[in-house]
């Protein structure tokens, strides 16, 4: 059994003939033999491990051999595979398959190889489960290896969190663990929430890029930065790919034909690992580097300070605070965010705020309408505590507009920044989006992400409110 990185590497290529680089290339990336070594070697914490890769990036085959280590070598393992899709399923036990086709592994296979599972003679087992909450809930192994988790359903997530129990497999304590792997195709989808909470240290994260999987370069392409000599690949690669003593299994010329068919976004995204696709995402214009300060004074000369309010109970009530220079310019320095709390509190906590107080707040105009039990309307809640409000009527898709408008105006600087505290806001703003599956809504999803981006809307549009006119068509007479 190998017990140090470097023996499961020279395992590996003297047994089965494969060689995974241990470089990355990209800052701040992993190399895909960080992932199987972490994975391999139990007394590395945390145990759930996360992979953040680009498309044939070769995650799925990673997760198979990292689940072939684990039957060898530690007898009598459990694991299942669950993916997005059964399609995606079976490619990852087709990887595992084929492993046990080979010497020396074969001989280690007990009865047949069936489609769905497979099991040793040592007791190690391996088999799919099906994409639903019933399959998942009535698991009970030490290993579950997710893939492409940007595409599972949220309740079969929750579902899988409680299916992993530690076992002795022969000499080794196997501590319960869940793989995820996958490529993070938006913004709004599982994998990104999963990546933001991999930050806490519950999950350890490894991304890598095409770049870091290249093979080795030889002289068909120049390093030559001169006109008409770049490699389409420099930008990234550097020259890296004619260092690497260890190269991936991704040709350069695939490489450079598919980065010739997508737009930089798409190339960022899903091959270089770097951010999610936004074309889905009802704000893609908002960039933290560009947007989010971090020193504002709300109290300094000449600002004016105003509010934008989403109303909510079961959902979460967002109030935002903003200032307004003199160039008319939007910074919103303060946000309050809270479910289960009756609006009078909310209104109360307005006023008792150490920010100071908003000459107004914008909120939906739905609040002029008057509640069955209190007889009173949200708006005149807010008025009883000394709150101007104001509330001007306007479509969804007309709010957003000046929203973007003030993000990304055609000529000079944003008009709309963001203080790093309001982090519900900024995550609203890179999460909101509309459906996919329906291209051509002009309504935004409301699934959480919703209520700071609309309490940002109401404050937009009662401050930016355009010049309306009324317009007669003229007859000439006779």
């Amino acid at each position: 059994m190998p017990r140090t990185d470097d023996e499961l590497h020279g395992w590996l290529e003297g047994e089965l003939g494969l060689v995974f680089p241990r470089l990355a290339v990209l800052a701040g990336h992993s190399a895909p033999f960080d992932y199987l070594c972490h994975s391999f070697f139990e007394q590395r914490r945390p145990r759930d491990a996360l992979v953040w890769a680009n498309r044939g990036g070769g995650k799925t085959f990673l997760g198979a051999v990292a689940t072939a280590l684990d039957m060898v070598f530690k007898p009598g393992i459990e694991i299942r595979i669950l993916a997005g899709s059964l399609e995606q399923s079976t490619r990852m036990h087709e990887h595992i398959r084929h492993l046990f086709q080979r010497e020396p592994l074969a001989p280690l296979v007990e009865g047949k190889m069936t489609d769905k599972r497979l099991r040793l003679t040592n007791g190690s087992r391996v088999e799919l489960l099906a994409a639903s909450q019933a399959s998942v809930r009535g698991t009970r192994v030490q290993k579950l290896r997710c893939d492409e988790v940007d595409l599972f359903d949220q309740r079969i997530w929750e579902a899988a969190q409680l299916v992993t129990r530690s076992k002795v497999c022969g000499d080794v304590r196997v501590r319960g663990a869940i793989d995820c792997l996958s490529t993070m195709h938006v913004p709004f989808g599982m994998m990104s929430r999963l990546v933001k909470e991999a930050e806490s240290g519950h999950r350890k994260l490894f991304t890598w890029g095409v770049v870091d999987v290249l093979e080795h370069c030889d002289d068909s392409y120049a390093c030559d930065p001169g006109p008409g000599r770049a490699c389409p690949l420099l930008p990234e690669c550097a020259g890296s790919a004619k260092r690497r003593t260890e190269p991936g299994h991704i040709a350069i010329d695939d490489a450079i034909a598919m980065k010739r068919r997508v737009s930089q976004q798409v190339w960022n995204a899903e091959m270089l690992s770097l951010e999610p696709k936004r074309s889905d995402c009802v704000y893609p214009g908002f960039d933290r580097r560009r947007h989010v300060v971090a020193a504002h004074d709300p109290g300094a000369p000449g600002l004016v300070v105003i509010a934008g309010m989403d109303f909510g109970f079961r959902a979460p009530t967002v109030v935002l605070w903003a200032s307004v220079d003199p160039a008319g310019v939007v910074t919103v320095f303060a946000e309050r965010s809270a479910k289960e709390v009756v609006l009078a509190r909310h209104a109360q906590a307005i006023v008792d705020s150490d920010w100071p107080k908003p000459a107004w707040v914008g909120v939906d105009p739905a609040g002029r309408q008057r509640s069955g039990q209190t007889g009173q309307s949200d708006i005149q809640v807010l008025a009883a505590q000394g709150i101007t409000v104001r509330h001007r009527a306007s479509r969804i898709a007309e709010g957003i507009a000046m929203v973007s408008a003030r993000l990304t105006p055609a000529s000079g600087k944003p008009r709309l920044l963001i203080h790093k505290r309001c982090t519900s806001l900024i995550e609203s703003l890179e999460q909101y989006h509309y459906p996919p599956d329906r291209p051509a809504s002009m309504e935004p999803v409301k699934d959480g992400p919703d209520h700071a981006a609309d309490a940002l809307r109401y404050m937009i549009v009662n401050l930016d409110h355009p010049h309306s006119s009324r317009h007669a068509r003229y007859t000439p007479p006779g």
